[in-house]
């Protein structure tokens, strides 16, 4: 560890704050270190390992694309892409197109293009202002980065492109909109901004508004999407049809991939967006592989079954421990305990680690909770016990 340590702070730049525990093997929600100690794993790497660490169906999927092809280029028809855009479409429900990127960031930028170049063509007034949430998260790039409603990640990084503005809550963004307004974006449960979930008759509501004022619905599914919170689409369970859709972490259960995804088939032409990576044989292959292993766990009512047990175990944890939690947040696998006091989540998650369990932070006091969607009973109640513990020591 001490080597990983030195070479980490010699030749990467110090964007992460590093723990140095050295992972090197997984086996569903449980992990492994240098001294075979073994994590139970409630990140799921933010959200992104879906199927579980070292799942033997996807790596073998991945030996077998590797093996064959991993990347031609967009240039040429590459069939996995063409299938998972095609599971995707199908699982979703939506009748709509997929774009294929890398990452939620690139997801982002692919759906800022779209409604903008709809803006564009569809009135004699170029519409390209585009309405995000205080506390909303969208990515990393300059225009995602904007996008996302925390001044605080816009310092150092300006001038950034201008047409973004942000609603305190979803009943001031009516009062936004003005004539060049082009889009809303949202998460239907904001996942950096502390696992808070918008009310459901209000984004059914807020659809209904900007259908009539043909202002386009975004919706950001980056953590959402993909089973996360019990429905392929959270949209699906907020009983929406939004104009456009991202897509990316459990997608590729582990392997970098994203996708934006709209009902506007026809609003980019040739050589108005691309990627060399996006959807390449591999990463497409990973994303193909994923959607059958959850599309099985969906239909089984495994996946189901695995929701209530973790939130079970979860209430459990908040009620033997109230004097540190006020309130149980989110729904699904994507679940968070609100912290009373904001200075103990720091000190939670260290304690948590110190017994072996990964748990993450999110916005300032909220201990989010992004398991593998495959995790196993035992490993959930290996993991609060493990928890309890770590609680039972501050």
């Amino acid at each position: 560890m001490s080597n990983l340590k030195k070479l980490d702070n010699d030749y990467i730049l110090s964007t992460y704050a590093r723990n140095y525990t050295e992972f090197v093997y997984g086996k569903n929600a449980t992990l492994y270190d240098t001294e075979k100690k073994d994590y139970i794993d409630f990140t799921s790497g933010i959200g992104v390992v879906s199927v579980g660490h070292g799942n033997k169906e996807l790596s073998e999927a991945l030996h077998k694309q590797a093996g064959e092809l991993i990347h031609t280029s967009n240039l040429y028809a590459i069939r996995p892409q063409a299938e998972a855009a095609r599971a995707i479409v199908e699982q979703s429900g939506f009748d709509m197109k997929c774009f294929f990127a890398n990452s939620g960031a690139e997801a982002n930028e692919g759906a800022i293009k779209i409604a903008r170049k709809y803006g564009e063509i569809a009135e004699e007034i170029k519409r390209y202002k585009i309405i995000t949430l205080d506390k909303s998260f969208h990515g990393r790039t300059i225009s995602a980065l904007k996008a996302t409603g925390q001044e605080a990640m816009h310092n150092y990084f300006g001038p950034f492109p201008d047409g973004f503005s942000y609603a305190k809550s979803i009943d001031d963004i009516e009062d936004i909109i003005d004539n060049h307004t082009i889009a809303v974006m949202i998460e239907l449960v904001q996942g950096e901004g502390g696992v808070e979930s918008l009310d459901k008759e209000k984004v059914q509501a807020l659809a209904i508004m900007l259908k009539e004022k043909d202002v386009l619905l975004i919706v950001d599914e980056v953590q959402t999407g993909i089973y996360r919170t019990g429905q392929m689409l959270a949209s699906n369970y907020y009983d929406i049809e939004p104009d456009i859709i991202t897509l990316a972490k459990g997608l590729g259960g582990g392997v970098p991939i994203g996708v934006v995804m709209t009902k506007h088939k026809d609003i980019l032409h040739t050589g108005d967006h691309g990627s060399t990576f996006g959807g390449n044989f591999l990463s497409s292959r990973a994303a193909l592989t994923v959607l059958n292993i959850l599309k099985k766990e969906k239909k089984s009512g495994e996946l189901e079954l695995t929701a209530i047990y973790f939130a079970n175990a979860l209430e459990r944890i908040y009620l033997k421990h109230q004097h540190l939690f006020k309130d149980i947040v989110g729904f699904g696998l994507m679940k968070g305990l609100r912290i009373k006091d904001d200075g103990m989540l720091v000190k939670i998650i260290d304690s948590a680690h110190k017994n072996r369990v990964l748990v993450l932070k999110a916005g300032r006091n909220t201990l989010r909770f992004l398991p593998p969607l495959t995790i196993k009973e035992s490993e959930i109640d290996e993991g609060f016990r493990r928890l309890d513990s770590a609680l039972s020591s501050l």
